[in-house]
């Protein structure tokens, strides 16, 4: 069997095996080759689960060979990305100081998957507790980027991202608290969707589940739109050990896929009045918008009535510090040392939140989601670049000096061992875009829309009304029909 298969779309896959075309054991190995393959390089996995991939494959054969049903997935190979558990394996969160952590249960993910007859190929790298927008951890070098292995895949989801790319699974999961799906996904030239805060569940987890502020929500990463569909399909939807705020409803977000955006009304920016962006970027950006109009969609330049800008430190550091803050106090103390130092600044500066600031901060949350769904009342969707800059060198961190995007270098002691950084330091420059909308709890996408000059490629982001994730879909397969992307892949 060629590497050539595992680019096909995941739903050809599907009914390849079904017909008994190809194997599920064929094309698991296959894909555990390719993992051998890319891994040395690109650093995408921190466990690959081998025989636990093999016999669910075997398993899924032997279903076909009596004429049972499979499930949804019907033995297309996914990953899982290392936040979430998995039974029987390793989780590590990216951390030092979950030590040798075996999971003694399945996200609510993880069973769906199983479920439904997915192969789970392994765990893909993230940052430390997800908190960066690079893919960097003490536990394993760099994920590097398949499109230029100088460059970061982004994060947190930069590992699914990356496996993607390299044409490891057509289809992996991620999640996203501030543009991890999307940023990785634009990144690397691929297709990323979270959807409504709530829309896929976790399981609940204690008093925490509880909390607002939460702005973490798990969704799909492919090459093609239809792929991540069907996953976010398969992933979403109520369970009774969920978390409070999931959504009750079961919806299906396959169907009339191929509807269109004819007479929907888009919003469009390039800075959202305030951003900083590359210009290239924004070239590229402005280059889109034409296509839009051609699927028969209303644009229209957007302009807010308030300053973005404004709400980063209430959003960033009086929240979502605090959030660490109480989520992350056990691991810090394990063993601060063991901590990336910038998690460990967020943990310490969340400690020390005022009261009245959080309070604040939380009234500001609830009177910004009153004014971005009156923004949705008029538009259907919001256009935006979904990244102000191309992708970075792993010890370059973007910041804004005098209105101008800057690139400050950091050593490799800086990163790991000792700095003054706190999470949302560096993240500014990467998530402009992109963590308005999980303040807000919309759904959004990135949508792979061109490439700069040096050949790395650049993401559009469209954000959608709460519970409008078909629509999304729906728009981004239009736009996927008369602007596919997958032609142009990394040479890894």
């Amino acid at each position: 069997m060629s590497n050539e298969l595992l680019y096909k779309p995941g739903i050809e896959l599907i009914k390849l095996i079904k017909k008994k075309e190809i194997s599920p054991v064929e094309l698991t190995k296959l894909s555990l080759r390719r993992i051998e393959e890319t891994e040395p390089k690109i650093n995408a996995f921190f466990t690959v689960m081998h025989d636990q991939a093999i016999n669910k494959a075997k398993e899924i054969e032997k279903k076909i060979l009596k004429g049972e049903q499979l499930g949804l997935l019907g033995g297309l190979p996914t990953s899982i990305k290392d936040l979430e558990p998995v039974k029987d394996v390793q989780v590590t969160k990216g951390s030092l100081t979950t030590g040798k952590t075996i999971a003694d249960k399945d996200q609510i993910i993880v069973e769906r998957i199983k479920q439904q007859d997915g192969i789970i190929l392994g765990k893909t790298s993230c940052p430390e507790f997800g908190h960066s927008t690079s893919n960097e951890s003490k536990i394993k070098d760099h994920c590097k980027n398949p499109w230029n292995l100088e460059v970061t895949s982004g994060g947190s989801s930069g590992g699914a991202a990356a496996s993607v790319a390299a044409g490891v699974n057509t289809v992996a999961q991620g999640s996203d608290g501030g543009g991890s799906v999307r940023i990785p996904a634009s990144f690397c030239g691929v297709f990323g969707l979270i959807g409504t805060q709530g829309r896929i569940p976790r399981k609940h987890a204690g008093l925490m589940s509880w909390l607002p502020v939460n702005y973490s929500r798990i969704g799909p990463i492919s090459w093609f739109v239809e792929d991540s569909a069907l996953l976010f399909d398969v992933m979403s939807g109520p369970h009774p050990e969920s978390e409070p705020m999931t959504i009750q409803e079961k919806e299906y977000f396959l169907k009339d896929i191929e509807a269109g955006i004819k007479n929907k009304k888009i919003a469009w920016s390039n800075d959202f009045n305030t951003r900083v962006v590359d210009p290239e970027i924004k070239e590229i950006f402005n280059n889109n918008l034409k296509i839009f109009e051609n699927l028969g969609a209303e644009l229209e330049e957007l302009k807010f009535d308030f300053d973005l800008n404004d709400l980063e430190q209430p959003f960033h550091k009086h929240l979502m510090h605090t959030f660490s803050y109480c989520v992350n106090e056990e691991f810090y103390n394990i063993d601060p040392k063991k901590l990336m130092p910038h998690v460990k600044n967020t943990i310490e500066r969340g400690s020390k939140v005022m009261a009245s600031d959080y309070a604040k901060a939380l009234a500001q949350l609830m009177e910004y989601r009153s004014k971005m769904d009156k923004i949705f009342d008029k538009y259907d969707y919001i256009l935006s670049p979904t990244v102000a800059i191309p992708p970075h060198k792993f010890n370059e961190r973007p910041i804004i000096n005098n209105g101008k995007i800057e690139i400050l270098d950091i050593t490799n002691d800086q990163m790991f061992n000792d700095n003054n950084y706190d999470y949302s330091s560096w993240i500014f420059v990467l998530a402009q875009f992109t963590a308005p909308f999980n303040w807000s709890g919309n759904p959004a996408v990135s949508l792979p829309c061109g490439f700069t000059k040096s050949g790395l490629p650049v993401g559009l982001q469209l954000a959608g009304k709460k519970k409008s994730e078909l629509s999304l879909l729906q728009a981004s397969k239009a736009f996927e029909n008369i602007n596919p992307w997958q032609q142009n892949r990394p040479k890894i």
